[in-house]
């Protein structure tokens, strides 16, 4: 066979592995494997494969994985989440739809301390859906704004989404880190106001809390807040400003929060433990995949794929927005079966070399591509984030929660699209980095 032949038989046959249920690191490895054999030599591929793996594990800025999880688990053992939702909900309550507004909120305050989508909408989810319910909120626009709101922690930095992204692209993580504010913000006010215009049509959803609060406990609300802002401030601020890597930000990052938690006496022995088996469960999955994904990259270069695919984008006679309009139909299908990572892991072998053909920049682009990881996990039938929520609030069906989540998906696209018109909302704060 040809070598473009065998690459496309190797990729039917990574989705076929992924149909019969074998973890996609494990099929892409394997697949990835066996096309070099067959493609040049087993004595070529023996080398790819144990050098791959060593060199993605012994890389020392991959260190940032485990440290950004460790910064989340410390946070949320430092009682910082309620904190956070206790300030929004002290100032916000009295809007329409108050409390969920106030939880995508608390979600963006906590995702500023985490890398983890997954976690910010587990902790969310165990603090506000008692709150929500109690003021007689519907379950739909509850849960839908929870794990809406948990997907902020794969864009707000400290971002596993952006790390995963720098790594197989080969770009710098802390531009993309940085890359990911604005968007960040703009996308949680999106969020937001979805919960508005949803109480508007139907003020039945989420009545208005009865309970006054007075300007002094507002005041008062403020201070819960310092904690999550000074750290994202020393951590995002310290990579801004050139003062350190994105590296020793999580180390700065994790050891601060460590420092808080023990101080507040919240740090016992389980939660220890149960931060630092969450850095290493993450951090061996993503590293893996990471593998995997470069062991089949070197195989769809020898099949020339990549570079034939470039080509034909580059030479087609349309707009390179009408090609980068169907990458994000194709990854909202994609969004549908796979989880944030593995997708992401999966398409950039052959859709990063289509994006520098056309001209684009790779960290705009990085923060479209995390926005649309962000889709598919709210998205049916496998978004991670509803059945997070759904472990979380048991009382309300998987099924109600998509149906909550779902309007939320307009603010990726919208998000998305102002992005695409202005590429200087994700590019102008990496550009006024210092280094």
């Amino acid at each position: 066979m040809d070598p473009i032949t065998t690459g496309v038989i190797g990729t039917l046959l990574v989705f076929f592995l992924l149909f019969l249920g074998m973890p996609i690191a494990f099929s892409l490895m394997l697949v990835g494997f066996a096309g070099i054999t067959y493609l040049s030599s087993l004595e070529a591929a023996l080398p790819v494969a144990a050098r791959t793996v060593y060199e993605v594990s012994a890389y020392y800025p991959y260190t940032v994985i485990p440290l950004f999880i460790v910064m989340g688990g410390f946070a949320g053992s430092s009682g910082m989440t309620h904190e956070l939702y206790r300030a929004f909900d002290k100032w916000l309550r009295r809007l329409p739809g108050g409390l969920g507004i106030a939880t995508i909120g608390a979600c963006a305050g906590f995702a500023a301390v985490s890398g983890s989508s997954v976690a910010t909408a587990a902790t969310m989810g165990s603090i506000a859906a008692p709150e929500m319910k109690r003021f007689g909120y519907d379950p739909r626009l509850a849960t839908g704004s929870i794990a809406a709101g948990g997907t902020l922690g794969f864009l707000i930095p400290p971002s596993i989404g952006f790390i995963v992204y720098g790594m197989l692209a080969e770009q710098s993580i802390g531009k993309l880190l940085i890359a990911g504010i604005i968007p960040g913000v703009i996308l949680a006010a999106a969020y937001m106001g979805i919960v508005v215009l949803k109480v508007k049509m139907n003020p039945g959803l989420a009545p208005v809390s009865p309970e006054p609060v007075t300007w002094r406990e507002k005041l008062v609300a403020l201070t819960d807040i310092w904690e999550p802002l000074a750290i994202f401030l020393l951590v995002m601020g310290g990579i801004y400003m050139g003062f350190f890597t994105p590296t020793e930000a999580g180390a700065i990052g994790a050891t601060t929060l460590f420092l808080v938690a023990l101080i507040k006496r919240k740090l016992n022995g389980k939660n220890l433990a149960q931060a630092l088996q969450e850095a290493v469960r993450i951090s061996v999955m993503v590293l893996f995949l990471v593998a995997g994904a470069n062991v089949f990259s070197y195989f769809l270069a020898l099949s020339t794929i990549p570079m034939k695919v470039a080509a034909w984008a580059a030479g087609l006679q349309v707009s390179p927005y009408l090609v980068h309009a169907f990458m994000i139909l194709i990854y909202l299908f994609l969004g549908c079966f796979l989880d944030a990572i593995s997708m992401m892991v999966l398409t950039m072998p052959v859709v990063f070399p289509v994006v520098v053909a056309l001209g684009f920049d790779p960290i705009w682009f990085g923060v479209i591509a995390v926005l649309m990881m962000e889709a598919g996990l709210i998205t049916p039938p496998l978004g991670l984030n509803i059945f997070t929520v759904a472990g979380v609030v048991k009382d309300v069906p998987v099924e109600d929660i998509f149906r909550g989540a779902l309007p939320f998906l307009l603010s990726i696209f919208a998000t998305v699209i102002l992005i695409t018109i202005f590429p200087k909302l994700a590019l102008l704060l990496p550009s006024m980095m210092l280094r």
